[in-house]
């Protein structure tokens, strides 16, 4: 779905700013150009960043870091 009309950004297109490191509305802004124009997708943008921003911290914690040690018996 098209987040930020003026400049034809979906929610996809943010979901993959996030998972290259974007955090915020303004890093949203300089890579994409969201709310750049008249500002009203300022909302949805910021609600659907703080989800993929929640999911992909989620995602981090969750996968295990490495192998795991087993203790020598």
């Amino acid at each position: 779905m098209y987040v930020c009309v003026c400049n034809a950004v979906s929610d996809r297109q943010i979901r993959k700013e996030v998972n290259n490191g974007a955090r915020s509305m303004r890093d949203l802004h300089q890579r994409l150009g969201v709310a750049s124009t008249c500002g009203r997708c300022a909302p949805c943008a910021r609600e659907h960043l703080m989800a993929c921003v929640h999911e992909a911290e989620r995602d981090r914690v969750d996968t295990p870091a490495g192998p795991q040690l087993v203790p020598a018996t």
